[in-house]
């Protein structure tokens, strides 16, 4: 008798240790691998990066003006005068208004017929870092 407890005790030992071997074996088989991890991590931000986008493009489409009023204003120029003032020039259909922006008031300070607008002024393109340089020492 005590032989067969001795031996059901040394099996029922081995069964429990296969099964937490069996168990360990699974749950290291089941841990997902670093690049699968870093595939879902790379596929999930370019989810959100393009949800982003999305919504940016919507915003922008909703916000946009439609219609006769799309074209009707437009800023032509705007200087700073001060830390929270502006002179701002909008063309409103052929005449050009000269307006004072300030934090709560805009005021009108002219009103013009429209312009010619003039060509800024075509600085040469440099073809390369060091063509740059040469010409940076050239004018000192």
């Amino acid at each position: 008798m005590k032989t067969l407890t001795a031996s059901a005790f040394t099996l029922s030992l081995f069964a429990s240790e296969a099964s937490a071997q069996a168990a360990s074996a699974a749950s290291i088989a089941a841990a997902p691998s670093v690049s699968s991890s870093l595939i879902q991590m790379f596929l999930a931000l370019i989810g959100v990066l393009a949800l982003l986008f999305a919504c940016l493009w919507l915003l922008k489409k909703l916000t946009a003006q439609r219609g006769a009023a799309a074209g009707l204003l437009r800023v032509v120029a705007a200087t700073a005068v001060g830390t929270r003032e502006r002179v701002v020039i909008v063309e409103v259909g052929s005449t050009w208004l000269v307006l004072g922006v300030a934090p709560g008031q805009v005021s009108a300070l002219a009103e013009i017929p429209r312009q010619p607008m003039a060509e800024p002024p075509h600085e040469t393109k440099i073809a390369s870092v060091p063509q740059w340089l040469q010409q940076l020492m050239k004018k000192r």
